[in-house]
């Protein structure tokens, strides 16, 4: 599930006995939202921050030929800039989920000490948020499992909602919504 602290809230009261896995999405979401914050608070002292965003948020093999030159000119290995620091860390929390099971917490633990001792403090505040969630991070490694398809459904109903503009009562939405996704075949009459 997502990382909201509203859903872990209703989870505990409604299914106490559920055993939670984050979404891997969510949980790297987490730690780019850090990154892109940190880039936002460093740009106006370093103007080769100015359209860089995506270039700190995607991950190498997705970035465009443009943005690959981009993020050579910047040295990132040398780079004193704190956004790339954060990059790197982002990186290395990627590289988690390649981890073995057995190996996953102790890389975990490694990780967190490094990001919490970075002194960059959104980068600090994402790594709590991860301890405080620590077990449902790691039970990704016994479920795999994502929320991918809940988030699809739940694509559908928003899509549904917004073509009708309005229903008459809940029920008929909860029908059109079973329509949608179940994608029946419907002939037309002839």
């Amino acid at each position: 599930m997502d990382m909201s602290p509203a859903f872990l809230s209703g989870v505990k009261t409604h299914l106490p006995a559920a055993s939670v896995t984050f979404d891997k999405f969510h949980v790297v979401k987490t730690i780019n939202d850090a990154v892109d914050e940190v880039r936002r608070q460093e740009r106006a002292a370093n103007p080769e921050l100015a359209k860089t965003r995506y270039i700190w948020l995607k991950n190498p093999g997705n970035l465009t030929s443009h943005q690959k030159e981009t993020l050579a000119g910047l040295d990132i290995t040398k780079s004193n800039l704190k956004t790339a620091k954060a990059y790197r860390i982002r990186h290395a929390f990627q590289d988690l989920y390649t981890q073995p099971k057995e190996e996953a917490e102790n890389y975990l633990r490694h990780w967190y000490f490094w990001a919490t001792h970075s002194r960059i403090q959104p980068i600090t505040k994402a790594a709590k948020t991860i301890k405080s969630r620590w077990d449902g991070v790691l039970r990704w490694f016994e479920s795999h499992i994502n929320n991918g398809i809940l988030e699809g459904i739940n694509s559908l109903a928003q899509a549904a909602k917004a073509k009708a503009k309005g229903y008459r009562s809940n029920r008929i939405f909860i029908a059109i919504i079973y329509l949608i996704s179940s994608k029946l075949p419907i002939p037309l009459p002839t």
